[in-house]
């Protein structure tokens, strides 16, 4: 049972989890903002003054976000996570895109927050930078045409990582059948995604005590997905959609598994929107559903150097690993673009203490004169009188604040997030819990750049 409450930890710790409150806000709108900070931050019970800067700029389609963090020691030192390697000076600029996701064409380089190849079911909200201190530059490419179109991933130029490639067609819009409602619409892909990261096979290991140098002891084959997946618009019209879909996965050389399930949206005069999914995932051995989720970054590979033991979420698929059936469900809501609240729960049919609950919620900035931000996650959930229960199987953060002033924001930050340890050579090879707490005052300030 411990077993398996550790796998039901590793598999669905928190999809939504990643940049905190970044996350809260749309990386793609076209908005052009000035958003920075300064405070006193605490950072597992050590102080530092922090000064933030990330302003965000549209012109057209192309839009650039930056993100300028330093952060002084008391000995007023910069703190060298900051600007570990090289690689951190280009980290500068949190993303660059070209078009919007839904758009025609679309690319995104940088940071890379809710990343999805088709629905799911083996990319879902992939996060390529889980840690303030090791943000990487990922890319999203997406192409569509009039009657097929291709979806991209790439989680890091800095090193191997996730890479994956959908394509879709609709093949009846090449034949006679395409009038046809719904069915002249339905949408077939397939997908091929593995990870190039040099851990991503890693079962065991050892450190080098000469060189500090991490080296690999037992390895097997990186994990490579191939999906096949098909689509039924049933509803698509301004105000309502409705999808119905079937996906398989087959991971080469182990298992595979089936989702089906719906997603139904809705908006309502600009004053709310709501986006449902609903999923059945069956689940055969040797197989994970959304393989590559929010935490994978941190799940691919840690080494503790202190019990020399390697944790990594390859062993999962290589331990005869059998989690049974279970149902996946999310919601998504957003009130007068003011306040925003997004959540998702999960569960096993044969595992009593396998709920896993992820709740967000957001007042914007901007329209009233306070924030709140927060965000909780919870695993192994026995019932409902257990899900409030705050214990080790619980995440949480949250931001309060007041505008005494139009674009001025005092606020409390509370944040639990994750630090990168290294190996001599610099390769990440653990995270470590992180805890801020960070009193600041920020400036939120819209630009008008003509255009």
């Amino acid at each position: 049972m411990r077993f398996i409450r550790t796998i039901l930890m590793l598999l669905f710790l928190s999809q939504f989890s990643s940049q905190l409150i970044g996350q809260l806000y749309n990386p793609d709108d076209d908005s052009n903002l000035l958003y920075g900070g300064m405070g006193i931050l605490w950072i597992n019970s050590q102080p530092y003054y922090s000064l933030h800067l990330a302003p965000e700029f549209s012109f057209g389609k192309i839009g650039v976000g930056l993100d300028l963090n330093l952060e002084f020691g008391a000995d007023g030192k910069l703190r060298n996570e900051n600007f570990a390697d090289l690689s951190s000076y280009f980290r500068l600029i949190r993303y660059f895109r070209y078009g919007q996701i839904n758009e025609d064409f679309y690319l995104r380089l940088g940071a890379l927050d809710y990343s999805t190849l088709g629905n799911g079911s083996i990319v879902y909200f992939y996060n390529n930078s889980p840690s303030f201190d090791a943000r990487k530059i990922g890319m999203n490419l997406n192409l569509r045409f009039d009657k097929y179109g291709f979806e991209t991933l790439y989680g890091s130029f800095g090193a191997g990582s996730v890479l994956g490639i959908r394509g879709y067609v609709n093949l009846l819009k090449f034949t006679q059948f395409s009038d046809i409602p719904v069915v002249g619409d339905v949408e077939t892909g397939i997908s091929i995604v593995t990870d190039l990261h040099q851990y991503a096979g890693v079962i065991s290991g050892s450190i080098n005590e000469e060189n500090g140098e991490f080296l690999k002891e037992q390895t097997v084959d990186k994990p490579v997905f191939v999906g096949l997946d098909i689509t039924f618009p049933v509803i698509r019209k301004e105000i309502v959609s409705l999808d119905v879909y079937s996906d398989f996965v087959q991971i080469i050389g182990r298992g595979h598994g089936i989702a089906t399930g719906v997603k139904f949206g809705m908006k309502g005069l600009g004053i709310f929107d709501i986006h449902t999914k609903l999923e059945r995932r069956i689940n055969g051995r040797n197989y994970i559903p959304s393989y590559f989720n929010a935490f994978y970054e941190l799940e691919r590979f840690s080494f503790n150097k202190t019990s020399g033991e390697v944790s990594s979420k390859i062993q999962l698929l290589e331990s005869n690993l059998y989690i049974g059936n279970g149902w996946y469900g999310e919601m998504n809501f957003n009130i007068m673009t003011t306040i925003k609240i997004l959540g998702s729960y999960q569960r096993l049919d044969k595992e009593p203490d396998s709920g896993i609950l992820q709740l967000r919620t957001s007042i914007a900035p901007g329209v009233l004169p306070f924030v709140f931000n927060a965000g909780y996650n919870k695993t192994n959930i026995k019932d409902e009188s257990d899900i409030f229960n705050m214990d080790e199987r619980s995440m949480m953060f949250v931001e309060i604040g007041y505008k005494p002033v139009p674009y001025l924001l005092v606020s409390l930050l509370y944040k639990w997030t994750f630090t990168p340890i290294r190996d001599f050579d610099e390769n990440i090879i653990d995270y470590q819990t992180q805890r801020r707490v960070e009193p600041r005052v920020s400036f939120i300030y819209p630009l008008d750049l003509g255009g």
